[in-house]
C-alpha cells in the first residue's frame, strides 16, 4: 500500500460546527438581532468621467473628460437615510426582486448583538455573517469593503451562488452593532439570465471563543546562554503552526490589512494568510520571464518589502531584479544592474525611512552558483538603492542573504550565507548611502547544524534574530548570543505581525509558524 497524496478538502472560513447560527430570514432570528431588512433597486447610469493617462501617471485617471458608467444609488453608508427604500420582512429576502437579466439590487439591515443566543454566551465568541445571493454579491459592513490581492471571496464575488462569509469580530460584545449592505448582481452578467436577484439565505454564524484563529500548538526548546534571554517569550507563549503543504517558504512581510505575505521562490508563488485562517494565492508567476522558469535554481520571487509610502517591493530571483508594484499593479523595476553589469539574483531587502533600499544579491538563484557561466557581476554585493541609483556597500561577502537596520537606522545587519564562514556583519551608515565602519559582531560556523545564516529580524531593544544553524539565534546588537529557538523544521526567514507586533512570523521549509515574544519588532 503506497501512500496517496492529501485529498482535496472544503475552503472554510472557520474550521467546525457554530455554536449557534441566527436565520436572518426568519421573523425569530431577525427580531433576536433587532435586523430589519431594507430593499432598493440600483441602475447603472452615464456619469461624467476622464481618459485613462496623463504624464503624471500614465496608467490612472487623466485629464481628457469622457463618459462612463457607474451604479447607482453608492448605499454602502451605514448613516445613508433608506427610509424610503421599501421595506421586508425576513422571509421576503426570498422573493425575486429586480428588473431581470442584467441588473442590480441593495439589501440593508443593521443587527444588534443580544447577551444570548439561545445557551451561547455571545461575549468573546467570533461572528460571522454569511450570505448567498442569487447569484453575485458584494458586502459592506460598516461602510467598508476592503480589499486585497488573491482574497478568495469575502466581502467581495465568491463565485456563483457562493456564499460571502465575512468575519464581523472575534471578540464580540452584547450590544454592538454592524450595518450590513449587501449588493446583488444578477449573473452571469455576460450570458445575461432571464431571471432576477434574491437571497438564497442570510444567517449569523456564532462560534466560541478561541476557536480564531486555527493552529497547530506545539513546545519551542529554548537553549539559553544567560540570563538576558529571560524576557524573550512572552507569558505562556507556544509555538504554532498556522499554514502548512507549502515549499520553502521565504520572505514574510506583515502588510497594513492585517494579513502576511510570504514567498515560495521554487514554485513562485507569493501567498497571503489571513489571521482568519484563509491561504490564498497573491502574486503567480512573479520572478521570471519567458524560458527563465526552467533555467533557474530558484525561479521566483524571495525577499519582500513595503516602502515608506506602502508600496510592495520584491526581490526577484529568477528576474535579477528588485521590483516594486505601484498602486495601479504596474511595476517598476528599481534596480536590475550595478556597474551596468546584470545583477545576481537579489535575495532579501530592508527599506530605511528615508526611503533608502539596502539589497544584498547572492547567486543563489543562478543554477550553477557563484560558478555560473551565465554570473554578470562578479562579487556578490551589499547594495543601496536610491532614486534610481545603485551604490555598493560591500562587495566582500561569498552569500549576504538575510538583512535588517537597527532600531535606531545606524547600523545595517547582514547575515552571510556561506558554510565555511557563517557571519553576522554590522555596518556603520553614513547620512546618505554611505558606510563609516565594518564589523563582525558575530560568528556561527561552529555552532551544530548544517544550514548557513539566512534571514533576520530586530526587536525594538535592538536584539537581533538570526535565522541559523540549529534554529533562530537571538543576539545582541554587538553580536553576544543570548538564546537559541529551536522549531521543528529550519527557519528561513522572519516578520513581524499581528497589532501590537509581539508576534514573530516565521518562514520554514514547509510552513508558516509564529511564536509570542515579550518585547515588539521593528517593522
Amino acid at each position: 500500500m503506497t501512500a496517496a497524496p492529501a485529498l482535496p478538502r472544503p475552503a472554510q472560513l472557520l474550521p467546525g460546527r457554530p455554536a449557534a447560527v441566527v436565520d436572518l430570514q426568519s421573523d425569530e432570528g431577525a427580531a433576536l438581532v433587532g435586523a430589519a431588512w431594507r430593499y432598493r433597486d440600483a441602475v447603472v447610469q452615464e456619469i461624467d468621467f476622464v481618459e485613462v493617462g496623463s504624464a503624471a501617471d500614465p496608467l490612472g485617471p487623466g485629464d481628457r473628460p469622457n463618459r462612463t458608467f457607474d451604479v447607482v444609488p453608492h448605499a454602502e453608508a451605514p448613516e445613508l437615510d433608506d427610509s424610503g427604500w421599501t421595506v421586508l420582512a425576513p422571509s421576503e429576502t426570498l422573493r425575486r426582486s429586480g428588473t431581470g437579466r442584467v441588473c442590480f439590487a441593495w439589501y440593508r439591515t443593521r443587527i444588534t448583538l443580544p447577551e444570548r443566543i439561545g445557551e451561547v454566551d455571545v461575549t468573546g465568541c467570533t461572528v460571522v455573517f454569511e450570505v448567498v445571493v442569487d447569484d453575485y454579491a458584494e458586502v459592506w459592513v460598516d461602510g467598508r469593503l476592503p480589499v486585497a490581492l488573491g482574497t478568495p471571496g469575502g466581502r467581495v464575488v465568491t463565485g456563483f451562488n457562493a456564499p460571502n462569509r465575512v468575519v464581523l469580530t472575534s471578540d464580540a460584545r452584547p450590544g454592538q452593532t454592524f450595518s450590513i449592505a449587501v449588493f446583488g448582481i444578477n449573473g452571469p452578467i455576460s450570458a445575461s439570465p432571464r431571471n432576477y436577484i434574491w437571497l438564497r439565505t442570510a444567517v449569523l454564524d456564532v462560534f466560541p471563543p478561541g476557536v480564531l484563529p486555527p493552529a497547530e500548538r506545539s513546545d519551542v526548546d529554548v537553549v539559553s546562554f544567560g540570563p538576558a534571554a529571560g524576557d524573550l517569550l512572552a507569558a505562556g507563549a507556544r509555538l504554532e503552526r498556522v499554514a502548512t503543504g507549502l515549499e520553502f517558504t521565504e520572505g514574510p512581510v506583515w502588510a497594513a490589512d492585517g494579513a502576511l505575505l510570504f514567498s515560495t521562490p521554487s514554485s513562485n508563488q507569493i501567498y497571503r494568510w489571513a489571521p482568519d485562517g484563509t491561504l490564498a494565492v497573491f502574486l503567480s508567476h512573479s520572478g521570471y520571464t519567458g524560458a527563465d522558469i526552467g533555467r533557474f535554481a530558484q525561479p521566483g520571487s524571495n525577499g519582500l518589502a513595503f516602502d515608506p509610502q506602502g508600496r510592495l517591493t520584491i526581490c526577484q530571483h529568477g528576474n535579477r531584479r528588485v521590483v516594486r508594484v505601484e498602486p495601479h499593479g504596474n511595476i517598476t523595476v528599481l534596480a536590475d544592474s550595478c556597474d551596468g553589469r546584470r545583477l545576481n539574483s537579489p535575495n532579501d531587502l530592508v527599506y530605511r525611512s528615508d526611503g533608502t533600499l539596502f539589497v544584498t544579491d547572492p547567486p543563489f538563484g543562478l543554477p550553477g552558483g557563484a560558478d555560473d557561466p551565465g554570473r554578470e557581476l562578479p562579487f556578490s554585493g551589499v547594495l543601496a538603492v536610491r532614486d534610481g541609483e545603485v551604490s555598493v556597500l560591500d562587495d566582500s561577502l561569498a552569500g549576504p542573504n538575510g538583512i535588517v537596520l537597527s532600531p535606531d537606522e545606524r547600523y545595517l545587519y547582514v547575515g552571510n550565507w556561506d558554510p565555511a564562514h557563517k557571519v553576522v556583519v554590522r555596518y556603520l551608515l553614513e547620512p546618505g548611502d554611505g558606510v563609516a565602519g565594518r564589523e563582525v559582531v558575530a560568528d556561527l560556523t561552529d555552532a551544530e547544524g548544517d544550514d548557513a545564516i539566512d534571514g533576520m529580524a530586530v526587536d525594538e531593544r535592538g536584539r537581533l534574530y538570526v535565522c541559523g544553524p540549529g534554529g533562530i539565534w537571538v543576539l545582541s546588537g554587538q553580536g553576544e548570543r543570548l538564546a537559541l529557538l529551536r522549531l521543528p523544521e529550519a527557519p528561513h526567514n522572519l516578520a513581524w505581525g499581528d497589532h501590537d507586533g509581539r508576534t514573530l512570523y516565521v518562514t520554514a521549509m514547509t510552513s508558516i509558524y509564529r511564536l509570542r515574544m515579550a518585547v515588539p519588532g521593528v517593522r
